[in-house]
């Protein structure tokens, strides 16, 4: 067993790229970490890690032993829920991810239903625009939007989402009217972006499957979907959203859909999660009661374009 707690300990300063940051990662003192990775390369009587005062290298004996752990330490967290019961009977731990607002207004619901169902499974929800590793970061499950690329993965599609450009209706009577995409590039627009650069919007040709794409110099730029809109309706200027993150707004009359005849084609939502041979039964049993009750939740935003 201290071979194992050792070859999780190498793992994880692989994964963190230093010791400091696996040692506030496992809760472990620095020291104590050190000592167990110096006591492996002892025992292995091979050196597996490059450590200098700026980074922290694998030897190529540490690549092969790092990749090896990391199965063994998968295959014994695989012995270790069988033998607790996980493939008999829905109960442990699930840990589920999804996009910010995405979770807290359709997952979260469904995740509060399930558990008062299901006593015996308790719940990490991960809130994260950005997409997390599966395997890495040890999820069981995924909410994604988007296009997915090609992988292992096993995608069970819940819906789809329209991107909707919109804008506030005082902003919008103090402007031209908008008969094309073209003419927002003399118009003010918010964008959601990390870096300085222009962002692209994508528009499609209507009765064509050609797409028109626009370089929008920001008159704001922000980082969240929260503050695009937020600012839309301080009528800073059009923005681009998915329709779920405006669909409150659209309600109040605070925002409303332009130009809803050259949306690009709405992006599908799947639940994700890795093909790992039979599934637990705490993860099949969430699959089978969330997918179509997020169907349900998604497809209530699917009403026609309406501008």
């Amino acid at each position: 067993m201290d071979r194992l707690n050792a070859m999780a300990m190498l793992v994880k300063v692989t994964e963190t790229g230093s010791f400091s940051a696996a040692s506030k990662a496992l809760g472990v003192p620095l020291a104590t970490l050190s000592r167990k990775v110096s006591d492996l390369e002892k025992q292995l009587g091979a050196r597996l890690l490059v450590r200098t005062t700026r980074k922290l290298s694998l030897t190529e004996a540490g690549i092969h032993y790092v990749a090896a752990s990391k199965r063994i330490l998968e295959q014994v967290e695989e012995a270790e829920r069988q033998a607790g019961g996980e493939y008999t009977q829905p109960k442990g731990e699930l840990v589920i991810t999804a996009p910010q607002m995405f979770g807290r207004l359709h997952v979260l619901p469904v995740i509060s239903e399930f558990l008062a169902n299901y006593p015996e499974i308790r719940i990490r929800l991960l809130l994260a625009d950005h997409n997390l590793d599966l395997i890495e970061e040890h999820v069981d499950m995924a909410v994604r939007i988007g296009r997915l690329p090609d992988s292992t993965m096993v995608a069970t599609q819940v819906g789809s989402v329209r991107v909707i450009t919109c804008v506030s209706p005082a902003l919008l009577s103090n402007i031209p009217a908008l008969s094309h995409p073209e003419d927002l590039l003399e118009l003010p627009c918010v964008t959601q972006d990390t870096n300085r650069n222009a962002t692209t919007w994508r528009f499609k040709q209507p009765g064509s499957s050609n797409s028109l794409e626009l370089a929008i110099q920001a008159r704001l730029s922000v980082t969240n979907s929260d503050a695009a809109l937020c600012a839309a309706i301080r009528q800073v200027g059009i923005t681009r959203l998915l329709h779920y993150q405006a669909a409150d707004a659209i309600a109040k009359g605070q925002v409303q859909i332009i130009l809803p005849e050259y949306e690009p084609s709405p992006l599908p939502i799947h639940l994700l999660h890795a093909s790992r041979g039979i599934m637990p039964l705490k993860m099949r049993s969430f699959l089978d009661f969330a997918a179509p009750r997020l169907k349900d939740s998604v497809s209530a935003l699917q009403s026609p374009p309406s501008g």
